[in-house]
C-alpha cells in the first residue's frame, strides 16, 4: 500500500477543505480531485491508500482514495481524477516543506491518526490553527 501527499493550496484548515470539497461534490459528485497526471502505482494506492492533505504547511488530514479513473478538465483536455471518501480523518501533524504536484508516501512513512493516536487535549482544537501547529512542533501539545 502506498499514500499520495498533496498540498491543499488556498486552503485554510480542515473545516474549510470540507466546505470546498462539499460543494465540489454537490456540483459533480462523486468527490474527486483531478490533477494532471494519473499515478503509475494506482494498484498500491486503491489497495487501502490515502491523499494526505498539506493544509498551511502541515501535513494535516487525509482522506481514503476510492477509485482513480479518466477525467476531463473544463475545457476538454484530459487528466486522472482520484474519486475520493468524503470524510476527512485528522493525523499527527508533521511539518511539511513545499512541493509541487503530488508526492508517493510509503505507508511506514505516513502519520498515525490523531484520534488513534494520542488522547486529544482539551481546548486544543479550539485554538488558532497556526498557533496549534507551532506548539505541536516544540511538542507542547
Amino acid at each position: 500500500m502506498v499514500h499520495l501527499m498533496k498540498l491543499a493550496v488556498g486552503v485554510r484548515d480542515a473545516a474549510h477543505l470540507r466546505e470546498l470539497q462539499a460543494a465540489r461534490a454537490a456540483a459533480m459528485a462523486p468527490l474527486r480531485h483531478q490533477t494532471r497526471h494519473a499515478p503509475r502505482r494506482v494498484d498500491e494506492i486503491i489497495g487501502g491508500g490515502s491523499i494526505y492533505w498539506v493544509i498551511q504547511g502541515a501535513l494535516s488530514v487525509r482522506q481514503r482514495v476510492l477509485e482513480i479513473v479518466p477525467g476531463q478538465w473544463d475545457d476538454g483536455s484530459a487528466c486522472a481524477a482520484l474519486i475520493l471518501d468524503p470524510g476527512l480523518v485528522p493525523v499527527v501533524p508533521r511539518l511539511i516543506k513545499p512541493f509541487q504536484g503530488w508526492r508517493y508516501l510509503a505507508a511506514a512513512d505516513a502519520p498515525a491518526d490523531l484520534d488513534t493516536a494520542r488522547p486529544r487535549q482539551r481546548g486544543a482544537e479550539a485554538l488558532p490553527p497556526a498557533l496549534r501547529r507551532e506548539l505541536e512542533s516544540l511538542c507542547l501539545l
